[in-house]
Formats: structure tokens, sequence, C-alpha cells
């Protein structure tokens, strides 16, 4: 166990001191900054200052009266719309609403401008002063009510799920995960065969083995790995709790975002079977070829079995339960990323959660002790590729021993 524990601190501090590590590590936070950054200019610096005018033909908006509205626009009142139109051809004013006198009965406004649109932020302003001038005669219980509108909360039949469109975000986050497990965990893995090929070509291999044996060996290389993603994953996570944290105060989407727990158990409960799994083929396929060129065409292959998922991601949107996606979700190399983007959209029947994990583990578990076998091989053939044939021999023979 030692030595184990040996080679993970080996692999750990060799990636992280590496220059390419570090730049893909703060180049994600940095691009997170700079996107929050733009979102909070826009948010707060954007738009047109000037007010926006509106002519009450049907005068209904003299209950309430307001210099400003909700949105930070400032409103003006013209006794007609002569005068609007003057106010707007001289600049005075961004544009103006006409109420018709039928508006009570019609529903209809007018809005006029210039060159450029009115934008959505001023729009909402005008909204919410129609809004609150309208409700001026209910009771002040229901004149809340209606000012705050409704928020609509959609759970499953078992009460298992639930999603609010006062945290719509969070069906997005399941997406971002499964962007982040490739990212990180692909360049992990091609940072593993990289290392087995390059041990093999240069017979450190070779002295290695005569210390700690093909489990050692591979589990270590895979434990320090793993934690070298989870470092990276770290870094972006709490990047990102700080940008949404900050965001929060100035863009009010943001602030109903909530932690959704269910999925961090999900992705903490698929992440690691699934690290395994891709460690034990990296590690087979860079004993069997015999140079790094061979690997990282192979691997180039395998890498696509596990973002397949995101060449069916229109089916996943338009049919999360179709017979497709449920074979997406119970086979070992697509299970991690398809469960985690079904997790945001539907209910994924607990049989299946149990049935694809179950798989993913025994998958991962026979990949690494295929690997351990096919090492002790491939590590004494010298420039010699072992066959399908070779292969087979060596899982074999690996298991009689």
């Amino acid at each position: 166990m030692r030595k184990l524990w040996l080679m993970a601190k080996h692999e750990y501090l060799t990636m992280v001191r590496k220059r390419s590590f570090l730049l893909g590590t703060l180049g994600i936070p940095l691009l997170i900054v700079v996107v929050m950054g733009v979102s909070i200019l826009a948010a707060i610096g954007g738009g047109d200052d000037r007010p926006v005018g509106y002519v009450d033909q049907a005068g209904s908006l003299s209950a309430v009266q307001e210099e400003e509205g909700a949105g930070g626009v400032a409103l003006q009142a013209f006794s007609a719309e002569e005068a609007a139109r003057a106010a707007l051809a001289g600049g005075e004013i961004q544009a103006y609403y006409v109420v018709p006198q039928d508006y009570l009965s019609s529903g209809e406004l007018q809005l006029y401008y210039w060159e450029d649109a009115l934008s959505e932020r001023a729009q909402d302003s005008f909204a919410t002063f129609v809004e609150a001038n309208l409700a001026a005669e209910l009771p002040e219980a229901v004149r809340e009510r209606v000012m705050e509108g409704f928020a609509l909360t959609v759970r499953s039949a078992e009460g298992r799920r639930e999603v609010s469109t006062r945290n719509i975000v969070s069906v997005f986050l399941p997406f971002v995960a499964g962007f982040f497990f490739v990212m990180a965990v692909m360049t992990s893995a091609g940072y593993l065969l990289q290392a087995v090929t390059t041990e093999k070509e240069n017979r450190t291999m070779e002295v290695m083995i005569t210390s700690l044996t093909p489990e050692e060996l591979i589990s270590g290389k895979a434990l320090g790995l793993m934690s070298v993603s989870l470092t990276q994953l770290l870094v972006w996570s709490v990047t990102a709790i700080a940008g949404l944290i900050v965001g929060a105060q100035f863009v009010d989407l943001l602030r109903n975002i909530r932690v959704p727990w269910s999925l961090l158990g999900i992705i903490a409960l698929y992440f690691f079977p699934a690290f395994a799994l891709v460690a034990g083929m990296m590690v087979s396929i860079g004993s069997v070829v015999t140079e790094t060129r061979q690997g990282q065409q192979l691997a180039g292959v395998i890498n696509l079995l596990f973002v397949a998922p995101f060449f069916f991601l229109a089916l996943i949107l338009a049919n999360p339960n179709s017979p497709v996606v449920v074979a997406l979700t119970l086979f070992p190399t697509t299970a991690f990323i398809t469960v985690t983007m079904r997790w945001g959209l539907a209910t994924v029947p607990l049989w299946q959660l149990i049935v694809s994990w179950l798989l993913l583990v025994g998958s991962a578990g026979l990949s690494v002790w295929a690997a351990a076998r096919i090492l002790r091989v491939g590590m004494l053939r010298y420039g010699q590729r072992l066959t399908l044939r070779g292969i087979y021999r060596a899982v074999r023979i690996g298991s009689r021993g």
C-alpha cells in the first residue's frame, strides 16, 4: 500500500508542475471571470439612460405615479402625443408609448421610437409601471401577489425530482458538468497513456515493475491522476461559485440559482468508476502499442465512446426517455454523461440508475484487472505490438495465475 501511495504522489506532483496543467487549470477560471465581467458590465452599464415617455389616453395610469420603473429606467408622462413626438425628435426621450382609450378592453399599446428599438429592460420597466396602476385598487395582499407573479414548479409523479422556473439555470448545469468531465478526465487519461508508452519505450517500466506489482503501478497512476482531475474541478468550481455570488448582486437571473445537491451526488457516484474505466483502457492501449503515436490514434477512438452522448444531444433534449437514450444510460462508457444530462431534463428511473452504476463499476474493475495483466506481458515485448490473440492469452493466463 505504501508503494501505491508513493506512485500516486509522484504522478500528482509530476502533473501539477507541468506548464500545460497550470495553463489549463487557470485558463477556465480566467474565462469565467471574463464572461462574468462582461455580463455585469452589460447589466449595469448597457442600454440607453434617457427616459421613456407615455401618453395615457385611457386615463388608467394616474393611480400610481413613478418617476422610475422597476428596471431603473425613468418614465415621463405627456399630455398629448404631439408633445411626446417632439420630445422624441429632440432626443429628450428614447421612445414613447401611447395607451389608447380602449386599452382596458383591447389590451393593445403603441410604441414609437427612431432607429434603435427599446431595450428589454426599458420595456419591463414600463410593463411593471402599468401593472402597478391596474392593480392599485386591489387589496394590498392581492396587489402584491399580482406584482410578484408566479413561479412554476414541475414535480415528478413519485416526488423525487422537481424543476422550478425560478431555478431554471439548474437545467443547464448537468451539461456543464459533462463538459468539465470530458475536459478533466480525458486530459488526465491522455497523460496516463503517454506516461505508459513513454516508460515502455525507454525501458523505465521494466525497472519500476521490479519494485511494485502491475496492480500497484496502475492503481497508483490512476489515483494520482484522479487527484489531478479533482484539483482542476475544485479550482473551477470555486471560481464558478465565487463568480455566481458576485454576479448575483447585479444579474437577477443568477439570484435564483440553488445548489443541485442531488446532481452533485450523482456526479460523485459516477465520476470515480468512470475515471477508473478510462484509466484501465488507456493503460491497456499503452501496453499494446509500440510507440506513443499509435496509442494516441487508438485513444481517439476510445474517447468517442465517452463523448458519444453529445452526438445524441438533440434526441436527449426531445425525448430523454427514448430507448436509444436508455441504452446510452446503461452502456458503461456513455453512462456518466448521459445520466447527468438526463438528470436536468427528466426523472431517471431508479432501476436504470442502479443497473447503470453496477455495469459501470463492474466494467471499471474488469478494465483495471485486464490492464494489469496486459501490462505484465506488454512491458516484456519491447518493440513488438501485442495482437488480439496475445491480449486474450495475457488476460487468460493472468486469470489462471
